[in-house]
Protein backbone atom coordinates (compact mmCIF):
# COMPACT_ATOMS: atom_id res chain seq x y z
CA UNK A 1 0.00 0.00 0.00
CA UNK A 2 2.58 2.59 1.07
CA UNK A 3 4.67 1.74 -2.14
CA UNK A 4 1.89 2.70 -4.64
CA UNK A 5 0.95 5.53 -2.44
CA UNK A 6 4.08 7.23 -2.39
CA UNK A 7 4.37 6.20 -6.09
CA UNK A 8 0.86 7.89 -6.80
CA UNK A 9 -0.40 4.97 -8.22
CA UNK A 10 -3.15 4.51 -5.69
CA UNK A 11 -6.47 5.70 -6.46
CA UNK A 12 -8.27 5.02 -3.08
CA UNK A 13 -6.99 3.11 0.09
CA UNK A 14 -9.62 0.58 2.17
CA UNK A 15 -7.96 0.75 5.92
CA UNK A 16 -8.74 -1.99 8.43
CA UNK A 17 -11.43 -0.35 11.54
CA UNK A 18 -9.82 -2.67 13.30
CA UNK A 19 -6.27 -1.40 12.77
CA UNK A 20 -4.34 -0.69 16.13
CA UNK A 21 -3.69 3.33 17.08
CA UNK A 22 0.16 3.00 15.83
CA UNK A 23 -0.94 1.54 12.75
CA UNK A 24 -3.33 4.50 12.20
CA UNK A 25 -0.67 6.46 13.23
CA UNK A 26 1.53 5.04 10.02
CA UNK A 27 -1.01 4.28 7.84
CA UNK A 28 -3.54 7.72 7.48
CA UNK A 29 -0.88 10.55 7.84
CA UNK A 30 1.15 8.49 4.52
CA UNK A 31 -2.29 8.37 2.85
CA UNK A 32 -3.75 11.75 3.57
CA UNK A 33 -0.49 13.95 2.85
CA UNK A 34 -0.43 12.39 -0.76
CA UNK A 35 -4.19 13.34 -0.93
CA UNK A 36 -5.48 9.57 -1.71
CA UNK A 37 -8.70 8.78 -0.92
CA UNK A 38 -9.20 6.63 1.55
CA UNK A 39 -12.07 4.58 3.99
CA UNK A 40 -12.12 3.16 7.06
CA UNK A 41 -14.04 0.23 6.80
CA UNK A 42 -13.96 -3.70 7.41
CA UNK A 43 -11.65 -5.82 9.41
CA UNK A 44 -8.06 -6.82 8.77
CA UNK A 45 -9.34 -10.10 8.04
CA UNK A 46 -12.10 -9.05 5.60
CA UNK A 47 -9.41 -7.24 3.54
CA UNK A 48 -6.90 -9.47 3.19
CA UNK A 49 -9.68 -12.30 2.56
CA UNK A 50 -10.93 -9.87 -0.32
CA UNK A 51 -7.35 -9.99 -1.99
CA UNK A 52 -6.48 -13.16 -1.38
CA UNK A 53 -4.13 -12.74 1.72
CA UNK A 54 -3.66 -13.11 5.42
CA UNK A 55 -5.08 -10.35 7.23
CA UNK A 56 -4.03 -6.08 6.32
CA UNK A 57 -4.12 -3.08 7.58
CA UNK A 58 -4.70 -1.75 4.35
CA UNK A 59 -5.49 -2.07 0.91
CA UNK A 60 -4.69 0.05 -2.54
CA UNK A 61 -6.43 0.35 -5.60
CA UNK A 62 -4.28 1.40 -8.33
CA UNK A 63 -6.80 0.81 -11.33
CA UNK A 64 -8.60 3.60 -11.72
CA UNK A 65 -12.07 2.19 -12.75
CA UNK A 66 -11.84 0.17 -10.32
CA UNK A 67 -11.24 2.91 -7.87
CA UNK A 68 -14.17 4.88 -9.03
CA UNK A 69 -16.60 2.32 -9.21
CA UNK A 70 -15.58 1.01 -5.43
CA UNK A 71 -16.08 5.16 -4.65
CA UNK A 72 -19.88 5.19 -5.60
CA UNK A 73 -20.18 1.82 -4.11
CA UNK A 74 -18.83 3.01 -1.01
CA UNK A 75 -20.72 6.66 -0.78
CA UNK A 76 -23.99 5.03 -0.37
CA UNK A 77 -22.61 3.37 2.86
CA UNK A 78 -20.37 6.01 4.32
CA UNK A 79 -17.89 7.06 1.63
CA UNK A 80 -14.47 7.52 0.90
CA UNK A 81 -12.58 10.74 3.05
Amino acid sequence: MREAVRAGEARLVLIAEDLTATGFDKVVPVVESRGVPHVIRYTRAELGGAVGRSPLAAVAVTDRGFADRLKALLDGSGGAH
